[in-house]
């Protein structure tokens, strides 16, 4: 049976629901909150880990950064049997009003990436799947942690779009800041809308690392582990309702 050329998955590796962190880091560390979990395949920035939770297969597989390889991602996962992809990732925060580390469940995402673009024309919405925000609004809820629906824009160039840029970044984002969007990172755009070209569910939820609008402002790595990990418990969940929807 041919491997996927990048991830090196093969049909029966992966749960319908895969969990996909930008961070290879990140994969396990989702993992780790499977009851049971095993490494599967590994290559390049491509590692992948199936277990189970609550009797329900499920899987993560690390992306590396940006909308391309997320899209690459996605395509292999879809060979092989994935029917729900939901990234765990981080951002830059756009909102002042937003808690820190503050956990955002991505509804819509503003294109500026150049991968989204590829799958539609320019101008279609790049949307999450409205199961997928069901069920992680409502897992949230039941396990008492606070999550703030709304929009990312998702770009290409990380400094020039991020707290690490040199440029003056406000002069950049301030279009969006002042339309409410929530915060900035790489792959929604292109999840959704290769998701959607793929006919299968997509959906992104992300902690937020700092805000663009206070860059002196810091998040600890204990508090953003804290927020991660409050992310996952909240995709496991929802892994449980896809599936209880999926196999009634």
């Amino acid at each position: 049976m041919n491997k996927q050329p990048f991830t090196r998955l093969v049909p029966g590796d992966i749960g319908e629901t895969v969990f996909i962190p930008g961070d290879v880091s990140r994969a396990k560390i989702i993992a780790e909150h499977f009851d049971s979990y095993e490494l599967v395949a590994s290559n390049q920035q491509f590692n992948t880990f199936t277990g189970t939770y609550k009797g329900v297969k499920v899987s993560t597989t690390s992306t590396g950064i940006g909308g391309a390889a997320a899209a690459i991602t996605i395509e292999e996962l879809v060979n092989v049997g994935a029917k729900n992809v939901i990234r765990i990732g981080t951002g830059g925060m756009m909102q002042t009003w937003l808690p820190r580390p503050g956990i955002m469940v991505i509804t819509g995402a503003v294109c500026g990436d150049g991968t989204s673009q590829e799958y539609y024309p320019t101008g279609y919405p790049a949307v999450a799947d409205f199961h997928i925000v069901e069920a992680m609004i409502k897992s949230a809820e039941e396990l008492g942690i606070v999550v703030n629906p709304g929009y990312e824009w998702s770009h290409d160039s990380f400094y020039a779009g991020s707290v690490f840029s040199k440029m003056n970044i406000l002069e950049i984002e301030k279009p969006w800041i002042d339309a409410g969007v929530l915060i900035a990172s790489q792959e929604a755009a292109t999840v959704f809308n290769v998701s959607r070209r793929r006919k299968i569910r997509g959906g992104t939820i992300l902690c937020s690392e700092g805000c663009h609008q206070y860059p002196d402002l810091d998040v600890s790595p204990e508090v953003m582990a804290t927020a991660i990990s409050d992310a996952t418990r909240v995709c496991l969940e929802t892994a449980v309702k896809l599936h209880n929807l999926d196999h009634a």
